[in-house]
């Protein structure tokens, strides 16, 4: 059914013509190192306004997967308490 489909297409697409050039609102595409956009430039604002919160939470932050793997064990066990308590 997608083969049928697909054959309808348009006969007059040529490909490695402009027709196969990225569309954006008229102008030039810039080169593949212009247009890469940090993600340190994408979230720039909610950084920004979470700064306080950001960085008291960066502080534990060490990298290391045991550290990781030490927290979740002590709020798993917390959780449960909570829960077993509560009943």
């Amino acid at each position: 059914m997608v083969f049928i489909w697909r054959s309808r297409g348009q006969k007059s697409y040529k490909k490695g013509t402009a027709q196969t050039d990225v569309f954006l609102s008229g102008i030039k595409v810039p080169p593949e190192e212009q247009r890469h956009v940090k993600a340190e430039n994408i979230y720039w604002g909610f950084f920004e306004s979470l700064k306080e919160l950001y960085s008291a939470m960066m502080k534990p932050h060490t990298g290391i997967v045991n550290d990781y793997i030490l927290w979740f064990v002590a709020i798993l066990a917390i959780t449960i308490l909570i829960l077993v308590l509560a009943g």
